[in-house]
């Protein structure tokens, strides 16, 4: 086999693949990054404030379930597939500017879009993979980090808020989606590009069979609990914080975006130390320090920055740091066969959990206000410790990181 970390045009393409990732996937929490003006803009219920991103992951799960049952990443050339998930995720962005805030419409769009992006980080994860060759701890950390700063990239675009109120996280992300759609042109996959295992629903019974596959799949669904609540929930949170200690609305969504980008370097550091160290010691470790930030972030709440923002960004960095290491563990433990339909399993349940608990977060906030806002979300971390630590301790464990477990 040839040593793929040497071949040339790897570098050149693992740069655009992550760059396309990071523009088109700016898309999923620009309604999260708007939310506090859109709430000061009108009168939206705790739930619609939630169905704006919950139903990004609802569209995501369908769009991920739909596109492999079709075999599209098969069907059409990959990059041609990313980019016009990306475009489309664009058109939705850019049709929810013509919608009445928090409106039925606006969250249909939202769901459009997180269908669009099922075309979109799937299929960069693909071609990324297929440059891997003793990396793959690394370059699938390379693509959740991506992941990571393109959800944190509307933060941004809201703390630049140039005049145009909730609509500009919306727009930015929108032209970010189609110059991504542009990039992606020129990146290429590497020579382990392959067509991918169709899905077999009767090898979906596997990842609840296998004791192995079971605990990894717990691990990754206590992870999923928290992750996306956390980044959906930090913008209003930050700006709850910095009302109370008299910050700018700006420096509260600078924050968020700080908060969530920061993870994109925990990735690549958790990637190579799950290479070395192994999967179930990085994940436990990073699960116990987001869970117990979970538990101080609103403990904290009346703290000054000083002590209350490295907190946030510990947070912010152990909370991702972990993320690409399940479906690692997911490759190595399953049948080469069935590879397919277990990570789409995995991704799907993990996707359609993180919609329950963003809807129900805010009204737990409403009950027991910031303080103990995000308290319920270190349950899922225990679990996930939990389960990791019993698959560390089972002889299938041998298979995760080369023996390294």
């Amino acid at each position: 086999m040839p040593d793929t970390q040497r071949l040339p045009g790897k570098a050149r393409a693992l740069t655009f693949i992550a760059l396309a990732q990071v523009a088109a996937l700016s898309v999923w929490f620009s309604a999260a990054a708007a939310l506090p003006d859109l709430i000061a803009s009108g009168q939206l219920t705790p739930f619609r404030q939630a169905a704006l991103t919950s139903a990004v992951q609802i569209g995501f799960v369908i769009g991920a379930l739909a596109s492999t049952f079709l075999g599209l990443a098969d069907r059409i050339e990959p990059r041609r597939l990313f980019a016009l998930g990306a475009l489309i995720a664009a058109v939705a962005n850019l049709t929810a500017l013509a919608t009445p805030a928090g409106s039925d419409a606006m969250i249909l769009t939202r769901l459009v879009a997180g269908a669009s992006l099922a075309l979109v980080y799937p299929v960069g994860m693909k071609l990324a993979a297929s440059w891997a060759h003793g990396d793959a701890g690394l370059l699938v950390g390379l693509l959740v980090g991506a992941l990571t700063l393109g959800s944190a990239l509307p933060f941004a675009f809201a703390a630049a808020d140039w005049g145009v109120s909730w609509t500009w996280p919306f727009l930015a992300s929108a032209v970010a989606a189609c110059l991504a759609a542009g990039l992606i042109s020129l990146a290429r996959g590497g020579p382990g590009l392959r067509p991918a295992p169709r899905f077999n629903p009767a090898a979906a019974s596997l990842a609840f069979r296998d004791p192995a596959l079971r605990l990894a799949n717990l691990g990754y669904l206590g992870h999923m609990w928290e992750l996306y609540a956390m980044w959906a929930w930090i913008g209003p949170f930050a700006h709850a914080y910095w009302r109370l200690h008299d910050g700018s609305s700006g420096l509260a969504d600078f924050t968020a975006f700080a908060v969530v980008a920061i993870g994109a370097l925990a990735c690549l550091i958790a990637g190579r130390a799950a290479d070395r160290f192994g999967r179930t010691l990085v994940t436990s470790l990073a699960m116990a320090v987001s869970g117990g930030c979970a538990l101080l972030a609103g403990l904290l709440f009346h703290a000054p920055p000083w002590i209350m923002i490295p907190v946030l960004l510990v947070w912010g960095m152990a909370i991702i740091a972990d993320s690409a290491q399940f479906s690692a563990a997911i490759t190595e433990l399953s049948p080469p066969e069935w590879t397919g339909t277990l990570l789409t399993l995995q991704t799907a349940m993990g996707f359609a959990l993180t919609a329950v608990i963003v809807q129900l977060l805010p009204v737990w906030i409403g009950w027991v206000g910031w303080e103990w806002g995000f308290a319920p979300l270190a349950i899922g971390p225990i679990l996930g410790v939990w389960a990791m630590m019993r698959l560390r301790a089972r002889p299938e464990a041998g298979k995760l990181a080369g023996g390294r477990r």
